[in-house]
């Protein structure tokens, strides 16, 4: 064994590989600017890399200290698997919203930071989204006419998985909601009855968890290894690619017939209507570009596979904290909240639709209260440096090309001056203020739940917040308010506490509530 080790061709390499790697651990400059480090300590031999090891362990803590010792400074934010990160000051947000992507993109952090080039099957669909257009215009724009079918959607998942029962029995808040937000957002992207597909709903949630885990992985690889360590670190996004493809594909395949059928002869009553729904769309979007890529079936499956990513993770947190929340909290509140959703009902003839939804401010002060109060987004508007000659910002620190900058937003979602009594869940503090007449209307909007701001950066903010985030609040607003009014639930004494999980943040997936159907007067 030791001769073996011994020989040139092993022990060369070898000693070039761990010389290496204690070069990058100790000895590399870094290219940082002369900031604090966050997380290092009076006496540290190694700052970065000890701050690194702390930080990655409680990032809640570090975030806390960034507020209390940093507030009004940028600060460096070493991570485990995370490059060259300055975390700016609050002042700064706006600074960094305005700036071009030509200086810094979100894009391309995105892409960093998810290791889309390799977690991705087909890193195209990253690198040429053209399904954000679908989504900026026209499912935004059918939001109002989607409603219908996403209420019909509801009522089903909510009778699969909570019931009809009126004796009271347990669910896991999580579990279940996230297969009820699986089912009413496929009702969207791919119709029925391929949205009630256990099956589709199960490759497609495995996916979304493929690509947090496998992209922290391969971040904890030497850059030019990272190929090949992918091969086998996203067997599991590969599969269940292949899986969701071949799931979907019939359905894609059938739609692509009936298209061609109807430009042929558009007057032929024997074709099914066009759907409306985002396959459909893309499949309109794929024909007109010309591009043979764009229709393909594994293309069209892989863009919904990337929406089922985005969506359907971050709506079932939103949901399972803001019921989570409102348990905890009084029975009045929630008694309140159904009296404003019976009588806008009543307004509007017992008929949902956007109207309706628009005019229910406490059950979108609830979901804005609930995000603010849990959101996943512990750091916001990340984004790398991609001008060459770096960044200057405001406060005079010169950051470098390939850099990452964030801001707070865990902190200042907790922060008292900004959120008075900011530790307590107060369901109706963004309706109240709605509510006064004596402020301008467009101040008064600017607390709606997907609104956005510097001071709420949930749904990021500027021209790259997310540009579903009208469908996904509309979407969530129909899911609580048939919850609140078609079952009671039962009140618990205390909320269970959110995880973290590195600068994630996410609710107990394993609490339950207790719950029965409601028996109406």
């Amino acid at each position: 064994m030791l001769e073996f080790v011994a020989r040139p061709a092993v022990l060369a390499p070898a000693v070039f590989l761990v010389g290496y790697v204690i070069y990058q651990l100790f000895f590399k400059p870094s290219r940082l600017p002369k900031l604090p480090i966050l997380g290092a300590r009076e006496g540290d031999w190694f700052p970065l890399l000890q701050a690194k090891w702390r930080n990655t362990r409680d990032f809640k803590a570090a975030m806390k200290l960034s507020y209390e010792q940093y507030r009004d400074q940028a600060v460096i934010v070493p991570l485990a698997g995370s490059g060259d990160t300055v975390l700016l000051p609050r002042s700064e947000i706006q600074f960094v919203t305005d700036q071009p992507d030509t200086v810094l993109n979100m894009h391309a952090q995105a892409i960093e930071s998810l290791q889309t080039d390799y977690t991705c099957m087909d890193p195209y669909l990253i690198h040429n989204p053209v399904h954000q257009k679908l989504i900026v215009t026209t499912l935004t724009n059918q939001i109002g006419n989607l409603v219908p079918e996403v209420v019909e959607e509801t009522a089903w998942g909510f009778e699969q998985h909570w019931g009809s029962g009126t004796e009271y029995k347990e669910v896991c808040v999580y579990d279940t909601m996230r297969r009820i937000i699986g089912s009413v957002t496929n009702r969207v992207f791919v119709g029925l009855p391929k949205c009630r597909d256990p099956a589709l709903l199960d490759v497609g949630m495995a996916y979304a968890q493929d690509v947090p885990i496998t992209s922290n992985l391969l971040r904890l690889v030497w850059k030019p290894i990272r190929p090949l360590a992918a091969l086998f670190i996203t067997l599991p996004n590969r599969i269940h690619t292949r899986q969701f493809e071949r799931i979907l594909r019939p359905e894609i395949e059938r739609r692509l017939t009936e298209f061609e059928a109807r430009q042929r002869d558009p007057e032929d009553k024997s074709i099914e209507a066009e759907r409306n729904d985002f396959l459909q769309w893309s499949i309109s979007q794929a024909k007109a570009s010309g591009d043979p890529y764009m229709w393909k079936p594994s293309t069209l499956a892989g863009r919904i596979l990337l929406l089922n990513f985005a969506a359907i993770h971050t709506s079932s947190f939103s949901i399972t904290n803001a019921i989570l929340d409102l348990v905890a909290s009084k029975q009045e509140y929630l008694d309140e909240l159904r009296a404003e959703i019976e009588s806008v009902l009543g307004e509007h003839g017992g008929e949902w639709n956007k109207r309706a939804l628009a005019k229910m401010e406490k059950l979108d002060s609830v979901m804005r209260e609930s995000a603010r109060m849990n959101s996943f987004v512990t750091v916001g508007l990340a984004r790398a440096v991609v001008a060459r000659d770096g960044i200057t910002t405001p406060s005079g620190v010169k950051i470098p090309y390939g850099a990452t900058v964030v801001v707070p937003s865990y902190p200042v979602l907790q922060d008292d001056s900004v959120y008075p009594d900011a530790q307590t869940f107060r369901p109706f503090r963004f309706s109240d203020q709605r509510s006064d007449d004596s402020v301008e209307y467009v101040k008064r909007a600017a607390k709606a739940f997907a609104s956005t701001s510097n001071d709420y950066l949930a749904f990021g903010h500027g021209r790259n917040a997310c540009p579903g985030r009208f469908f996904a609040a509309n979407e969530l607003k129909l899911i609580l308010a048939h919850l609140v009014l078609n079952y009671d639930l039962e009140m618990q004494p205390s909320r269970p506490r959110n995880k973290w999980y590195g600068l994630n943040r996410v609710p107990p997936m394993e609490a339950t509530i207790r719950v029965r159907r409601r028996v109406k007067d």
